[in-house]
C-alpha cells in the first residue's frame, strides 16, 4: 500500500459511523456475515452460530446501542476484553493503552470534543502511529482495509484513548478549568471579582449593618427600626411561607424502555478518599440504568496517590473510567468538575460527592422529567442524612437538610425564586452547563454560585422527587470547617453579583433579585444577630436588668424577632422531617439554639478567612457507613436480563 494510506485512513477516519446501532443490509458494502462474525469471535460459546449472533444484535439494535458497547456493558465484558477480540478478528493490533513516550502536550480549539474522539495520529523517530477506539461499523470497515505496516492502525479500548487525550491536553483543560467561566462571565466570577478591596468592604459593611441593628434600641430608633424589620424578619417570612406551600403532587412516573434512555454522565469529585472508593463503587452499581449509556468517572486529584490506587482497582467494567486532574491550583472541587467536563460523553450529567448513596431510580427519574420539561436545565434531587441518629451534632444536621431539600427548596422552587442548590445531586443539561462557562473555580461553594448564574439567565431549575443519602459531621472539628466554607462561600457569592446591581436586576428581574438578597444576606446575618442577641441579652443580665429596660418596646420587638427567626426554621425543620418520614429527630431539634450559636460562631470565622484565604477549600471528611435495608428489590446497573440464547426448538 502506498504511503498516502495513512492518510486516507485518517481521512476516513473524520467521518467513521457514530451512531448506535447497526446499518442496514448492504450500507457500505459491508454484510451481515461479517457482523454476525465479529459477534461470534467476541462472544465465543455465547453465539455459537450465526443465528445466536443475529439475536445479539437485534438486541443491540432495539436499545439502539453499538453491539460492542452491549457486549462489554451489559453481558459482564469489559470494554478491553471486547476490544481486544476485536482486534483479533480483524487482523490488528492491539494495546491496552496508548504508551506515555507519546505524551505531548496539545492546545486543541474544542475541549468538547475530546469525548467524541475515536483516534490519534502520533510520530516519532520511528515513524507514525495510529491508535484508535472504533465502533462497531468501524470494526468491519477496518477489517476490509489492507494497510502498510509502518501505519497500520492499532485498537485501543475508548477509555485508554481518553485518558491519553487528558493526559496530553492537561494543561489546556486546567487552563479551561481555571478561566472558561472568567470568559463567559468577566464582570462577575470570584477570580476577578473578589479584590481585597472587595472583601475588606463586604466585611466592614456587614459589621457595621449587624452593629446598627443591634444598637437600634439603644440610639436612632426612627430610621433604624426599617434597617432591623428589613434585615430580621425577610427570611423568616420566607420560611412561614414555604410552610404554606404544599408540594406538587407528582405522579408515580413510568420507568422508560432502556432504549429510550440518553447517555448520562456522572462526575464525582475526589481528594484523599480512599477509603469511600468501595461503597461509591457499589453506590453506582446499584443505579437502575442501563450500563451501556452510563458515563461514570471519577474524578481525582493526582496529588492524592491513595484515592488514585482505589480507584484504579475498581476499574474494568464498562461505566467506570478514572480522570486524573493535574496538580494546579485552585485545590477546589469546581475546579476539578471543569478539568472532566469536556471528557463527558452524555446528553446530561450530574455530580455526587464521596459519601453519597443515591436511590436507584434517579437518573432515569431525572432523564424522564429532563424530556418532559424543555426548558428546564437543572434539577436537584433530595439529600438525606442517613447518619441522624447517630449523635446531637448529626441528628441537628439532618433536620436542617430536611427542611431545606423538603420544604424550603420546593417552595422557591414553586415561586420561580433563585433557588441554592445543594452540592451534590444537581443534574444538568451538559450543552446549558458549558454553554454558561461550567463552574466557578474559586467559588467555595460553587453550587450556590451556579445557581444564581441560572437565575440570571432565567434557566428553569426545579427540584428531583428522588433521594441522595450522606453521612453528616459527627464531630464539632470536622462541622465547623465544612460550615466555615459554606459561609465564605455564600459571602463570595452575594459580592461578586452585587457588584454591578444595575445588571443584576436587569438581568434576574426585581422579583428574583429580592429573593436572592433577602434569602442570601438572611443566611449570612441570622447566625450572628443570633449571637449578637445573646451577648445584649448578657450584658444587661450582668447590669441587673431584663433585657433593653430603658426600651421596652424596643424589648419585646427584638424579642419577637428571635422568636419569629427560631420558631419559623423549628417548623420548617420539624415539617421536612416528617415528610422525610425522621419523626424520631424531632425531640433533637430542641437544641436549635445551641445549633444556631455554632453557625455564628462559623460565620465569624468566615468572614476572617475571607478575608485572609479567600480561596481555601476545607476538605470534609469522610468515613463508610451502612445504610438499613430497604423492603423491595434494587435494579442493578444492567437494567435488563443478560443475553442468553434461545433454546433450539
Amino acid at each position: 500500500m502506498p504511503d498516502g494510506a495513512c492518510s486516507l485512513f485518517l481521512a476516513a477516519g473524520g467521518d467513521l459511523h457514530q451512531s448506535g446501532g447497526m446499518p442496514g443490509a448492504g450500507q457500505c458494502g459491508l454484510a451481515m456475515s461479517d457482523a454476525s462474525a465479529l459477534i461470534q469471535a467476541i462472544m465465543g460459546t455465547q453465539c455459537p452460530d450465526a443465528a445466536s449472533a443475529a439475536r445479539l444484535l437485534d438486541a443491540a439494535l432495539e436499545l439502539e446501542a453499538d453491539p460492542l458497547d452491549y457486549c462489554a456493558a451489559s453481558l459482564g465484558m469489559g470494554e478491553t476484553e471486547v476490544m481486544q477480540k476485536a482486534a483479533a478478528w480483524a487482523g490488528l493490533p492491539f494495546a491496552q493503552s496508548i504508551p506515555a513516550a507519546f505524551e505531548r502536550q496539545m492546545a486543541p480549539d474544542r475541549l468538547e470534543a475530546m469525548a467524541s474522539t475515536k483516534l490519534v495520529s502520533l510520530s516519532s523517530a520511528d515513524g507514525r502511529w495510529v491508535y484508535t477506539a472504533p465502533r462497531f461499523l468501524d470494526v468491519l470497515r477496518l477489517r476490509q482495509q489492507s494497510f502498510h505496516s509502518a501505519c497500520q492502525p492499532i485498537l485501543v479500548p475508548r477509555a485508554a484513548l481518553l485518558d491519553y487525550l487528558a493526559r496530553s491536553c492537561s494543561l489546556a483543560l486546567v487552563q479551561s478549568a481555571r478561566q472558561g467561566l472568567t470568559r463567559k462571565w468577566p464582570f462577575a466570577t470570584a477570580q476577578l471579582a473578589l479584590t481585597a478591596t472587595a472583601r475588606y468592604g463586604f466585611i466592614a459593611l456587614l459589621f457595621l449593618l449587624l452593629a446598627l441593628v443591634l444598637a437600634a434600641p439603644y440610639l436612632a430608633q426612627g430610621w433604624l427600626l426599617p434597617l432591623a424589620v428589613g434585615v430580621l424578619i425577610g427570611p423568616s417570612l420566607i420560611r412561614l411561607a414555604a410552610l404554606r406551600t404544599p408540594l406538587r403532587r407528582q405522579r408515580r412516573p413510568r420507568r422508560p424502555l432502556d432504549a429510550e434512555l440518553p447517555v448520562y454522565s456522572v462526575l464525582i469529585p475526589l481528594r484523599d478518599e480512599a477509603a469511600m472508593v468501595p461503597q461509591l463503587f457499589a453506590a453506582m452499581r446499584r443505579l437502575d440504568y442501563p450500563a451501556e449509556r452510563l458515563d461514570i468517572k471519577f474524578v481525582v486529584e493526582t496529588r492524592s496517590p491513595g484515592t488514585v490506587a482505589a480507584v484504579e482497582r475498581g476499574l474494568g467494567e464498562f461505566q467506570f473510567s478514572m480522570v486524573r486532574v493535574i496538580n494546579a491550583k485552585p485545590y477546589t472541587k469546581p475546579k476539578a468538575l471543569n478539568y472532566a467536563l469536556p471528557l463527558c460523553r452524555g446528553e446530561f450529567v450530574v455530580v455526587f460527592d464521596a459519601e453519597d448513596i443515591p436511590d436507584p431510580d434517579q437518573l432515569w427519574k431525572a432523564a424522564l422529567r429532563f424530556r418532559q420539561a424543555p426548558e428546564i436545565v437543572c434539577l436537584q434531587a433530595r439529600l438525606a442524612i442517613a447518619n441522624g441518629q447517630a449523635n446531637w451534632l448529626a441528628a441537628l444536621f439532618a433536620g436542617e437538610y430536611a427542611g431545606l431539600f423538603g420544604v424550603l427548596l420546593p417552595a422557591l422552587a414553586n415561586w420561580r425564586l433563585p433557588m441554592p442548590l445543594g452540592g451534590t445531586s444537581n443534574h444538568f443539561r451538559i450543552s446549558a452547563l458549558r454553554e454558561i462557562g461550567g463552574w466557578d473555580a474559586y467559588n467555595v461553594t460553587e453550587d450556590a454560585d451556579i445557581a444564581m448564574r441560572l437565575a440570571r439567565l432565567r434557566l428553569g431549575v426545579d427540584t428531583l422527587d428522588s433521594r441522595t443519602r450522606e453521612a453528616a459531621p459527627t464531630r464539632l472539628g470536622p462541622w465547623m470547617g465544612q460550615r466555615t466554607r459554606w459561609m465564605k462561600g455564600w459571602m463570595q457569592t452575594f459580592i461578586v453579583h452585587n457588584l454591578h446591581p444595575r445588571t443584576l436586576v436587569r438581568e434576574m428581574g426585581w422579583r428574583a433579585t429580592i429573593g436572592f438578597e433577602v434569602l442570601v444576606l438572611g443566611m449570612i446575618t441570622a447566625p450572628i444577630l443570633f449571637l449578637g442577641f445573646l451577648g445584649a441579652m448578657a450584658v444587661e443580665a450582668l447590669r441587673g436588668l431584663p433585657p433593653w429596660t430603658e426600651w421596652i418596646g424596643w424589648s419585646a420587638l427584638y424579642g419577637g424577632f428571635l422568636a419569629l427567626g427560631l420558631g419559623s426554621a423549628l417548623a420548617v425543620t420539624i415539617l421536612g422531617l416528617q415528610r422525610a418520614n425522621r419523626a424520631d429527630l424531632i425531640w433533637g431539634q430542641l437544641l436549635l439554639p445551641v445549633y444556631w450559636t455554632l453557625m455564628g460562631l462559623a460565620t465569624i470565622r468566615a468572614a476572617v478567612e475571607l478575608a485572609r484565604q479567600p480561596f481555601h477549600w476545607f476538605k470534609s471528611p469522610h468515613s463508610p457507613y451502612e445504610l438499613p435495608a430497604e423492603p423491595g428489590p434494587v435494579r442493578s446497573a444492567r437494567g435488563k436480563q443478560p443475553f442468553r440464547e434461545k433454546p433450539a426448538e
